[in-house]
Order: structure tokens, then sequence, then C-alpha cells
């Protein structure tokens, strides 16, 4: 019995994640900024930001289907890590852009070079020229994003936001 469970246990394991993605697909509405790669977050490890301190590319050999989306990461561990505490290292909003859920959108985000942790969260923005706005007065936008995100978020779930995208420049 154990050797046969030993043959089909990856199989079974890779059906089970080919089922969430699947289904992930097609309600096709999700409150996470998935780029045109299919990623969250255009397929940059979260937990990178944290462990690392820099943006750090995912690979699809350390995928996970997290709340309607497919997130990448660098490692196996990296991957558990979010496992283990997926609201602590995934990004806020969604991985939308801060400063624009503080204007009241969803917008795109750069992950490689718009990124700031503060007091333990990760947030991305739109350019660094955002970024740099937002962590001029972060405590002042956080309190427009935290009222504006639910309406957002409502929207986004039911494919009715205005969403700005990089593409559309």
């Amino acid at each position: 019995m154990s050797l046969i469970f030993n043959k089909l246990a990856p199989a079974l394991l890779l059906c089970i994640l080919m089922t969430n993605i699947v289904c992930a697909t097609e309600t096709g509405k999700s409150e996470i900024m998935v780029s045109e790669d299919g990623f969250a977050i255009h397929g940059y490890d979260p937990v990178a930001y944290f462990e690392e301190g820099e943006a750090k590319k995912g690979s699809t050999e350390f995928q996970l289907n997290w709340e309607g989306a497919i997130w990448l990461f660098s490692s196996a561990e990296s991957r558990d890590e979010f496992l283990g505490q997926p609201a602590q290292y995934a990004p806020q909003y969604g991985g939308w852009c801060a400063f624009g859920m503080a204007e009241g959108y969803a917008a795109e985000t750069d992950p490689l070079k718009a990124w700031t942790i503060h007091e333990g969260r990760l947030y991305l923005n739109w350019n660094e020229e955002v970024a740099a706005d937002w962590s001029e007065s972060i405590s002042g936008y956080l309190k427009k994003s935290e009222r504006n995100w639910s309406k957002i978020q409502s929207k986004l779930l039911k494919g009715k936001a205005k969403i700005y995208w990089h593409k559309d420049e």
C-alpha cells in the first residue's frame, strides 16, 4: 500500500493543484491583482521582500493558488513560509497600488521598483515616482486607503472596478 501511495501521491497533488487553478480561472474574479502573465504581483515572491529585502522573481516550480490567484515563489521554503502566514506576506490591497487605493481606484503596480514595507506590511505602487509620493505621507494615505479598500474590493470581486493598467498609459 505504501509503495502505491508513494507513486501516486505526486500525481494526486498535481491534480489537486490543477483543479484549484482551473476553478480560480473559471470564476475570473478575484481581489488580487493578476497581471497579463497570469500571476499575482507579476510573479514576484512576496516573502523575498521581507526575508531578503529585495524583489525576487518566483518560479512556476514553486507556485500555489491562494485567494483565487497563482503566486510564485523563489524556493519551496519561501512558498511554505507564505502558506504558514499568507496574510503577513501578501501585499496589502490585493497587490493593487496603495496610492491608487487612497485615491479611490485600483491600479497595476511595479513590484520590482515600487514597493515599501511599513509596520510589517508590504505595499506596492504604480511606479517609483508614485512610491516616493506615497512614502512622504504613508500614515495619511493609509487612512484613505483603508476607507476605500472594502468598496473597491467589492467592485473587483463583481468585475465592476475601474482598473488602470500600465499597458493603457
